[in-house]
């Protein structure tokens, strides 16, 4: 739990976490340049691992980051308030992806080497080879998927949004988020 700026009342993190960026938002429309750095710094990592996931190359990946950042700061009119800001600045980069990818139609997709494993330190050496066999399997046929259904999982299993906020993220409704996470599915067991 956190204190209030006023220390009369407890809030949640949940809601600490909206009214910063609902503050955050607000500050962005209002067009104070600090809040535009404090964007980046909250989200930077977060999108340039977004474009890795999506099988851009490192220097691709820096230089589409940034542009998802140019983007927002010039369209910053269109965000709502705070508990969109996040679901916005991923389809602002979800669109700057795939219009590289429109653009540069013969480029192939990088493997996903910036998927982490969590290593809990259970487990025998031989379980924990066999567990990074298959991860090298799983990174190979994610970077396989066309770029819609690599989309869908990299939104929703790599950056770990809701379906709701990964359907929003796309500009898609939720069922065709659905049926191309599924079909997404289908395909990766078929190449594990």
């Amino acid at each position: 739990m956190h204190l209030t700026n006023g220390g009369t009342g407890l809030c949640s993190p949940e809601k600490q976490d909206r009214k910063e960026r609902d503050l955050l938002a607000s500050r962005l429309k209002s067009g104070h340049e600090a809040a535009s750095v404090a964007l980046v710094n909250a989200y930077y990592k977060q999108m340039y691992l977004f474009m890795r996931r999506l099988g851009h190359d490192h220097q691709s990946s820096e230089d589409l980051t940034q542009e998802t950042f140019i983007q927002a700061w010039q369209h910053i009119g269109q965000l709502r308030d705070g508990k969109a800001l996040n679901s916005w600045l991923y389809r602002i980069a979800a669109n700057t992806s795939g219009l590289y990818w429109r653009k540069h139609k013969g480029v192939k997709a990088v493997g996903l080497e910036d998927i982490d494993v969590l290593d809990n330190g259970s487990g025998s050496g031989h379980e924990i080879a066999v567990n990074a066999e298959e991860l090298v399997n799983l990174k190979k046929a994610v970077s396989e998927l066309s770029v819609k259904l690599r989309e869908v999982i990299v939104f929703h299993y790599f950056q770990q949004l809701t379906i709701s906020e990964s359907a929003r993220a796309l500009g898609i409704r939720e069922g065709t988020f659905k049926s191309r996470l599924s079909r997404a599915l289908k395909a990766l067991k078929k190449r594990v």
